[in-house]
Parts: structure tokens; C-alpha cells; sequence
């Protein structure tokens, strides 16, 4: 019997101080594998500067059917959103 290779999820930090963003996923036998071959196939026009492996099966996600139920509780506070508040025109990003 064919066992296949675990999944994994991969995430590059394109420059320090940024977030990792998730960029793909690929089949590895282990974490060391997995980094080898993300950093050869996410990287290869140094992209990054940092990059993370996580094996999918440990990833815990929301179904998005119950994206409603999960997400009310946020709907009522308005107040959390900076909608209220004007930006001054000298701030360059935010």
C-alpha cells in the first residue's frame, strides 16, 4: 500500500517586520523536507525572508457555511471599525 506524504501549509515573510502570508501548500515527508522544498519552490527570486511550515493537519479552520453564527457577535460593535474617525492627510499609511 502507497502511503502518501503529509500536506503542509506555507507562509513567507516577504521583508522584516511584515506578517507571513500564506503562499501554498506542498506534500513533504517531514518539517525539514517541507522547509527545503518551500524555500526552493516560494522563494526562488528571494522573495522572503522568513518562512514557515505547518503541517495542515494540525491547522483547526471555521466552516465558512457557519461564517454567520461565528461572526454576529462582531457585528453589533460598529465602534471597533475606524469608520468614525478622519484620517489627517499627512499620514502617509495605516
Amino acid at each position: 500500500m502507497k502511503k502518501e506524504w503529509p500536506l503542509w501549509e506555507i507562509f513567507i515573510r516577504s521583508k522584516s517586520g511584515l506578517n507571513h502570508k500564506h503562499v501554498g501548500s506542498l506534500h513533504a515527508t517531514d518539517a525539514e523536507m517541507a522547509l527545503e522544498n518551500a524555500r526552493d519552490l516560494y522563494t526562488r527570486r528571494n522573495e522572503g525572508v522568513s518562512i514557515w511550515v505547518v503541517e495542515s493537519k494540525h491547522i483547526t479552520a471555521s466552516d465558512p457555511d457557519d461564517s454567520d453564527p461565528l461572526f454576529e457577535p462582531a457585528r453589533d460593535k460598529v465602534y471597533r471599525h475606524p469608520t468614525f474617525y478622519t484620517v489627517p492627510d499627512n499620514v502617509s499609511h495605516m
